[in-house]
């Protein structure tokens, strides 16, 4: 690791006076909050006021680095350093990019290439900043001969919802599954329609991602009865995009099939936490009784607490609606959860409020 003494001042960079101690608090705090901003994101579902609240934390703290300026760099590299996880890696390719430094931009293009979490952190800055600011690397990336670059080009377009015009019809096409996955991704946030062809050859793609995607980008385009399959398969599957691809089947199918779909997960114990979770997309908020009743099976409560908040959003203000402890859970939940359960739902209480209603 770099000793304090031993990190190097940025090369031609003016000296700033600084504090030290704050410019290091600015660094760890900002790899902290944008760390803590990407798990609440993948909640389900996430709470988008928890998220305001974090954001306006992480740029309070990159303002600090910006006017800490090339002497914010020190303790960049120490906290990559000690900990280079997916917050830092996010603050070392975000300063890299807000100082045009293309010496730090490409270690981070290398640390993001090394690391084992989809370079989440290195993606995260190209979509904090703004498309203007990145747009010379996304040109530089897209084309390039090296698949990463290429992967990173296209998730900056995905982040910012941009489109690359004639170079997806290559793109959705290319040799790494990853590149073309995302790319996939992209024809579907972009509404291409000219690639309806290509999305539908690649529902046999060998790589699962980017049937996925296909799937899920025709379901976009309007063409939900040739990706419902798929669709289906991996939402039943559990996977890390199973609850993306159980919204694509509710909005790709008739309401009736879905309702029909989700009564036959419903018989079987190992699919029918999948059919509470979808009874939440459905917008139904009549099915609220019929989620408490969800709410008193062990097995059952956590994707009713997560379609109960779905549809009640404003019932995350009733802090007493929500429990970790078994004594207010109930000896099933305790034991079912070994005495540890996660945040639950209180049928009574969730009862009790939705008289309210």
């Amino acid at each position: 690791m770099l000793a304090a003494q031993d990190k190097p001042k940025a090369e031609g960079a003016p000296e700033r006076r600084i504090v030290p101690d704050i410019v290091r608090q600015h660094a760890e705090q900002a790899a902290f909050f944008w760390a803590q901003r990407d798990t609440l994101m993948e909640s389900d579902p996430p709470d988008v006021d928890v998220v305001a609240s974090v954001d306006r934390r992480l740029e309070a703290n990159l303002d600090g680095l910006r006017i800490a300026g090339p002497a914010a760099w020190p303790y960049i590299l120490a906290a990559y350093d000690d900990f280079p996880e997916k917050g830092e890696l996010f603050l070392y390719g975000w300063m890299g990019i807000e100082q045009t430094d293309g010496r730090r931009v490409a270690e981070a293009v290398e640390f993001g290439r090394q690391g084992g979490d989809d370079a989440r952190g290195l993606i995260g800055a190209l979509a904090w900043h703004e498309p203007t600011t990145i747009a010379p690397l996304v040109r530089d990336w897209i084309g390039a001969p090296d698949a990463f670059k290429r992967f990173l080009g296209v998730s900056a377009c995905l982040g910012h919802n941009v489109d690359p015009r004639q170079m997806l019809v290559r793109l959705v096409r290319d040799p790494d599954a990853r590149v073309r996955a995302t790319s996939l991704h992209l024809a579907g946030k972009l509404k291409r329609a000219d690639l309806v062809e290509e999305l539908r050859a690649a529902l046999n793609d060998a790589d699962e991602k980017s049937r996925f995607w296909a799937a899920w980008a025709l379901t976009e385009l309007g063409s939900g009865d040739l990706a419902s399959p798929e669709l289906r398969k991996v939402a039943v599957g559990g996977g890390a995009d199973a609850m993306t691809a159980l919204r694509a089947v509710i909005k790709a199918e008739p309401d009736k099939d879905v309702r029909g779909w989700m009564g036959g997960l419903l018989k079987t114990p190992e699919n029918a936490p999948l059919a509470v979770r979808g009874a939440g997309m459905l917008g139904d908020r009549t099915l609220l009784h019929w989620l408490i009743h969800q709410m008193r099976t062990p097995a059952l409560a956590v994707p009713a607490g997560a379609a109960f908040l779905e549809l009640f959003p404003e019932a995350r203000l009733e802090d007493s609606l929500f429990s970790v402890e078994p004594a207010v859970l109930g000896d099933a939940f305790a034991t079912y959860f070994e005495d540890n359960p996660p945040y639950l739902p209180v049928a009574d209480r969730v009862k009790d409020w939705a008289r309210g209603l």
